[in-house]
C-alpha cells in the first residue's frame, strides 16, 4: 500500500467529498456542507496519496460525550488496500472516549460490529410523491415564527446531544424550509426539507404525535414542489413504528436500510417522536 496521510479537511475539500457521496447515490443535499461544518470543524478528514484525495470520514462531536461518524467512503477503484482503515482510526480517534454513533450499511455493519459498535434499530429511506393537500394544512408556520430557543429544546428531545450550532446553520442553509407545527400556542413538531440530488430530503420530521408529523410532512412536501422537487426522501427509524404507517399513507415506497448502531450507551430520546431523522451523515 502506498502511504496514506490523513489529516483535517475544508468545507472547500469537502465539496469533492459531497460529489462521492453522489456517486455512491447517498442523494446528499446541495447545501449541507456549511452546517455540517458549524457544529465541529475539526471533525472531517481526508486520506490522501501522494497529495491526492482516497478516502475521507467524519466523526463530528457534539458535546463531551456524544460523536456521530459518517462519510466513511474510499475511491471504489482503491478499495481493499487498507486506505479505509486507517482513515477510519484516524477519524475515530478524534471522538476520544465519547459514545459514537453511525447509520450502517448492511455491507458494513458486520465490521463496525468488529469495532465495537452494536445495532439499536434499523432506518428506512422511503420516497415518492407526496399529494399537495386539498387545502392549507392548519397549524404550520415558518421557523421565524417560532422561538430558537423553544424549537432548540424540542429538538434536543429528540436527539442524543444538544446542537445549537449546527441546528441554526441547518434552519438558515441556503435552499432548506422549515415549518413548525404549533396547536393551542405549544410547540407539536418540526421539520426540514431541503433540495438534494436527486428527490428533496425531508430530515429532521419530529413530532408529537402522527397527526402533528402528517401535517408536517404535507407541508413540507408542497414547499418542496416550491423550489421544483415533485419527490421527497426521508429517513425513518424503526423505533419509531408510526413513521412506516405515516409513510404508507402517503404512498412512500422503501428503498434501502441502514442500521443505526453506537459503541456505548447514548442519552435517551423521545422515539416516539422522531419520523425522520435529520441526517444518515449527521445524525
Amino acid at each position: 500500500m502506498t502511504s496514506l496521510s490523513v489529516s483535517s479537511a475544508t468545507p472547500q475539500e469537502w465539496a469533492l467529498v459531497r460529489s462521492w457521496a453522489a456517486e455512491e447515490g447517498w442523494n446528499p443535499g446541495l447545501f449541507d456542507i456549511p452546517a455540517f461544518f458549524a457544529q465541529d470543524p475539526a471533525g472531517f478528514f481526508l486520506g490522501r496519496v501522494e497529495g491526492e484525495p482516497v478516502s475521507a470520514i467524519s466523526v463530528v462531536n457534539y458535546d463531551d460525550s456524544y460523536a456521530f461518524l459518517g462519510f466513511y467512503l474510499v475511491r471504489p477503484e482503491l478499495r481493499g488496500l487498507g486506505y479505509g482503515l486507517a482513515t477510519w482510526r484516524a477519524g475515530l480517534a478524534h471522538a476520544g472516549g465519547r459514545a459514537v454513533g453511525l447509520d450502517g450499511v448492511p455491507a458494513q455493519q458486520d465490521n463496525y460490529r468488529r469495532s465495537g459498535f452494536t445495532t439499536a434499530h434499523r432506518t428506512a429511506r422511503y420516497v415518492g410523491e407526496v399529494p399537495a393537500p386539498a387545502r392549507p394544512v392548519a397549524g404550520l408556520v415558518t421557523a421565524e415564527r417560532v422561538d430558537r430557543a423553544v424549537l432548540a429544546a424540542y429538538d434536543g428531545l429528540c436527539h442524543h446531544a444538544d446542537r445549537p450550532l449546527f441546528l441554526d446553520a441547518w434552519l438558515t442553509a441556503p435552499g432548506h424550509r422549515t415549518l413548525a407545527r404549533v396547536v393551542d400556542g405549544r410547540l407539536t413538531g418540526y421539520g426540514v426539507v431541503r433540495p438534494a440530488e436527486d428527490e428533496a430530503r425531508v430530515g429532521p420530521l419530529f413530532a408529537d404525535t402522527p397527526a402533528d408529523a402528517a401535517a408536517l410532512l404535507d407541508g413540507l412536501a408542497a414547499e418542496a414542489r416550491e423550489f421544483g422537487a415533485a419527490r421527497i426522501a426521508v429517513d425513518m427509524p424503526e423505533a419509531n413504528p408510526a413513521a412506516a404507517l405515516l409513510a404508507q399513507e402517503r404512498g412512500l415506497e422503501p428503498t434501502f436500510e441502514t442500521a443505526r448502531m453506537y459503541t456505548g450507551p447514548v442519552r435517551p430520546v423521545a422515539r416516539e417522536r422522531v419520523f425522520g431523522v435529520t441526517t444518515l451523515e449527521l445524525g
